[in-house]
């Protein structure tokens, strides 16, 4: 018997305003948030003082609902408005 695809290994669609972040979809979950780190961590957009606090960029306000900075805990938690 093929085993189950797990829900967070699920290919998700993607929003127009994370795609500009983490590429086109669909794509699971576990593979957005590693795109969207390398994303953070590429445009160094971690506090350098706070390092859970992630500071947004033009592309990142519209996918953090228009937030400046947002704590790492909180930024899942708007990602997943934006899979479905």
């Amino acid at each position: 018997m093929p085993k189950a695809t797990s829900a967070f290994m699920k290919p998700m669609k993607i929003s127009e305003e994370l795609s500009e972040v983490v590429g086109k979809g669909p794509m699971p979950r576990s593979e957005v948030v590693k795109a969207l780190w390398v994303y953070i961590k590429k445009n160094n957009l971690q506090d350098p003082e706070k390092k859970r606090n992630i500071v947004a960029d033009e592309a990142l306000k519209k996918v953090f609902g228009g937030k400046k900075v947002v704590d790492m805990f909180e930024m899942t938690k708007l990602v997943s408005k934006h899979l479905s």
